[in-house]
């Protein structure tokens, strides 16, 4: 061997050992496991529900522990509207080779009253293998292992081909200072990426814990709250009379609850029934197919139109949510007032949702107005149609699928219409191609989010886990 191979020699050993100092030792599972459910718990235990809780808490808090894990202070930023509502963005840095990935997922929560539960809803609790508390499933799961991966990726020295933005934000649920919004509109540069993943849901559905599916949310129905009055001179209520404000709107309640919205299925959802179609057995699976012709079975529609799920799917639906009225006992109602929550199929808009309702309700006597996504109540609704779906592009679908078969051989990667609604919204109509991709499982009869005991599985929750700081690797490597 010359000199030249020697001296070639030692540094290639030289280099190999500085390497092998540099690169941290390898994680175990228990404390990966360890790591997601610390930050799990802390965001349950900080009350963010519009009414009494802060989101700026839950946000410095999630800061705190990405400053701790090596971020620098010029890639994050706590900032919103006023002092509860503030958001978190943070940048993990990459080559700048491809545009960014955006992150999103909410901190806020929907009210949970302590009588109504059998535990606490703000003390998090694991309890014959599940974990309880407000947003367990809803979606301070999703938060955690957002913010467990980028904690997880900084740690291990990765350097993604792509930057990757987390943004945590306000007032998905309610209030007038929705975080998505406020970035879009004010520090778009912050968070532009090239699509957006979203937490805010489930992507394996189990039945009794057997996988059935896995979902990936590609459009979303269009959220819309109407506001519904009837008023009376009133009177004495030893003297009834059959024009009782109370009474017209339950009537009015009552045409709407036996009314069902037409039929319809869009690119996303016809794919969905079409791939269902092949899971499912018997019946279920001939009526699936039976909906797909032209013109459609209209009796196999309302066979399936008979379980919730299908309904919501193949309808636009509004339910009563909210109702009160009278002012004494002994008095004839002045005034009755209810609040219909309507979730509208895409390509229509909640003005065509509202003359529905008036129409559907048939009684000059009750007003029907649009409540905005700021509480306003406005005479005429939004036009606002729901966004055509984003396309289920190679570079999303090809590592879905390939970790899917790895964790759950055999399910299938089916695409879906999100039933509730979402922050995508919000950058779907930024041009934002957005897609809602979990590792979560819940059980069809196990959906608790927005309800009492809410609780999510440990072994689900750790699952996802594992499951999305693999994806987003899969993402962004080189």
């Amino acid at each position: 061997m010359d000199l030249r191979s020697v001296g070639l020699t030692s540094a290639a050993l030289l280099c190999a050992a500085v390497a092998h100092a540099q690169t941290p030792p390898p994680e175990s599972a228990e404390s990966r496991n360890a790591l997601a459910r610390g930050i799990f718990q802390e965001l349950i235990e900080i009350n963010t529900t519009d009414s009494v809780g802060n989101i700026t808490t839950a946000a410095q808090a999630m800061g705190k522990r990405l400053l701790e894990a090596g971020y620098p202070a010029a890639d994050l930023a706590v900032l919103g509207p006023n002092d509860r509502k503030k958001n978190l963005v943070v940048r993990l840095r990459g080559t700048g080779k491809r545009k960014p990935i955006l992150l999103i997922g909410h901190l806020d929560v929907v009210e949970a009253r302590r009588e109504d539960w059998t535990t606490d809803p703000f003390k998090f609790l694991e309890k014959d293998g599940f974990f309880y508390g407000r947003g367990t499933q809803d979606m301070k799961e999703g938060d955690a292992i957002m913010v467990a991966t980028l904690i997880r990726l900084k740690k291990a020295g990765f350097r993604p081909n792509r930057d990757i933005i987390l943004a945590l934000t306000a007032d998905e649920e309610g209030g007038s200072s929705n975080g998505v919004a406020w970035l879009l509109k004010n520090h778009r540069d912050l968070i532009d990426a090239q699509f957006v993943l979203n937490q805010d849901g489930s992507s394996v559905v189990t039945e009794h814990g057997r996988p059935q599916f896995y979902e990936i949310d590609g459009t979303e129905k269009v959220y819309g709250d109407f506001q519904l009055t009837t008023t009376n001179p009133g009177g004495h209520s030893s003297l009834p009379v059959p024009d009782n404000a109370i009474y017209a709107l339950a009537a009015g309640l009552g045409r709407l609850e036996k009314y069902e919205f037409p039929f319809e299925l869009n690119s996303v959802t016809r794919a969905f029934y079409e791939q269902m179609s092949t899971i499912e057995t018997g019946q279920r699976a001939a009526d699936m197919r039976a909906i797909l012709q032209t013109p459609p079975d209209l009796a196999a529609v309302a066979r399936l139109s008979r379980d919730p799920a299908d309904h919501s799917t193949m309808h636009t639906t509004c339910v009563a949510t909210r109702l009160e009225g009278g002012h004494a006992n002994n008095a004839l109602p002045q005034r009755a007032q209810a609040v219909v929550n309507c979730r509208i199929l895409p390509g229509h808009s909640p003005e065509e949702v509202r003359q529905s309702l008036i129409s559907v309700l048939a009684d000059p006597r009750i007003t029907i107005k649009y409540i905005d996504e700021n509480g306003v109540v406005q005479d005429k609704a939004s036009d606002r149609k729901g966004f055509p779906p984003p396309p289920l592009s190679p570079e999303i679908m090809k590592p879905l699928q390939k970790l899917v078969a790895a964790n759950w051989p055999g399910l299938k990667v089916v695409p879906t219409m999100s039933d509730g609604a979402s922050d995508g919204v919000y950058t779907s109509a930024a041009g934002l191609p957005t897609y809602t991709i979990t590792g979560i499982a819940i059980d069809r009869d196990d959906v608790r989010a927005h309800g009492r005991d809410e609780r999510l599985g440990v072994e689900s929750f750790y699952r996802g886990n594992e499951f999305f700081y693999q994806y987003l690797k899969a993402l962004s490597s080189h």
